[in-house]
């Protein structure tokens, strides 16, 4: 991604925790993620974070969601004796809508473009307004995307270890690469 592009999601993504009334240190916003997952499509399919805390027991963050973005479907595979991460979504402006194992959702609300379809496997939606939440347990397929005007959701879960995130899509690379 470019660095240009990287710095206008990461504005727009603040001020998405701005209208949610979620306030940040100086901290945590130099330390805020963009990441694309490598697939150069940042509005169609990304992800913006904040990490709060993520200890050997707990991790809270927030993930913002520009209009219909995705973050595209994984799992939180068991790590040596760690039995991977079990989250709880929890959302805190606009709607969100999760996809997990179970019954096909006759009308999806989220829409998947032709060229990736095949990297989406689980479709039973759980749709997610301010103050509604959803549990996850360890290494359950899911992905998420907002609904029309965005979304931010604040996530609690065990520990976090994002880099081994398994993704359904080969092409997809978990930590961002910047480019001038």
């Amino acid at each position: 991604m470019k660095k240009a592009e990287y710095d206008l999601i990461r504005c727009e993504s603040l001020e998405y925790l701005n209208k949610a009334g979620i306030v940040l240190t100086a901290k945590e916003v130099e330390d805020f993620e963009v990441a694309d997952f490598g697939l150069g499509r940042i509005r169609e399919f990304g992800l913006q974070l904040v990490v709060y805390v993520n200890t050997d027991r707990c991790c809270a963050k927030d993930l913002i969601l520009l209009p219909r973005q995705t973050c595209p479907e994984h799992i939180h595979p068991p790590v040596g004796e760690y039995i991977g991460k079990e989250e709880t979504f929890r959302c805190r402006y606009g709607t969100v809508y999760l996809y997990v194992p179970g019954l096909k959702s006759e009308h999806p609300h989220a829409t998947i473009p032709e060229d990736k379809k095949e990297h989406f496997t689980v479709w039973h939606e759980v749709g997610l307004k301010p103050g509604q939440q959803y549990t996850l347990l360890p290494n359950t397929p899911h992905w998420f995307q907002a609904g029309p005007e965005g979304a931010v959701v604040s996530e609690f879960s065990t520990k976090s270890l994002d880099e081994y995130d398994i993704f359904i899509d080969p092409e997809i690379k978990r930590i961002p690469v910047l480019e001038d």
